[in-house]
C-alpha cells in the first residue's frame, strides 16, 4: 500500500505506541496500516491407509503438503476444515480436532491446524494436481508452517 485509503497521502514510516508502523503521515487522519496476519485453516486429513498429502499446482513438483484453506470472514475454524476438504478433495470429514495454533511469518499468516478423519473418494479441485496417501511414520514435518502442526500431530500418535 502507498496512499492513505482515507486522505490519499503517501504512506509514511511512523512512530506508533513506541513500534516503528507504516500509516498515514498527517495526524488528523490517523490511518494506521497494522498488516495483521490472514487466518489459514489447515487440514492433517486422514483417510483409510494414511494421511493425505497433496501437491498444489504452483509448488515445486517434489513438495507435497497438507490442505490448507483460506478462513473466510464469520467462519467457524472448524467449519472451515471441513468445507476445505470437501472442496479441495471431495472427502467427508467425520471426526476433528484441533491440532493448534502456529505463526507462519513468512507468509504473514497464522495456521489453525485440525486433524480431519475423512471418507469418500478423492477428487482433486483446480488447485491441487498430485496427492499421495502415507502413513503417519513415514511423514518428514517440515521446520515451519503446516510443518509444525504435523510435527505436534505425529508426537500425538506415537504408541496409539
Amino acid at each position: 500500500m502507498n496512499f492513505c485509503p482515507q486522505c490519499a497521502s503517501p504512506i509514511a514510516e511512523r512512530l506508533i505506541d513506541s513500534e516503528i508502523r507504516k500509516g498515514c503521515p498527517d495526524p488528523a487522519c490517523g490511518f494506521v496500516l497494522w498488516n495483521n496476519p490472514v487466518p489459514v485453516v489447515a487440514m492433517i486429513v486422514e483417510v483409510e491407509g494414511g494421511v493425505v498429502m497433496a501437491h498444489n499446482v504452483t509448488w515445486p513438483k517434489t513438495f507435497y503438503s497438507i490442505i490448507t484453506g483460506f478462513l473466510e470472514a464469520g467462519e467457524d475454524p472448524e467449519e472451515c476444515a471441513r468445507r476445505e476438504t470437501m472442496e479441495e478433495l471431495n472427502l467427508h470429514a467425520l471426526e476433528t480436532s484441533l491440532v493448534g495454533v502456529y505463526p507462519f511469518a513468512q507468509q504473514n499468516q497464522v495456521i489453525i491446524a485440525y486433524h480431519v478423519k475423512a471418507a469418500g473418494e478423492i477428487k482433486l479441485n483446480h488447485e491441487l494436481d498430485d496427492y499421495k496417501i502415507v502413513a503417519p511414520a513415514d511423514i518428514k514435518p517440515w521446520p515451519m508452517g503446516t510443518g509444525l502442526a504435523l510435527t505436534d500431530w505425529i508426537k500425538t500418535q506415537i504408541g496409539s
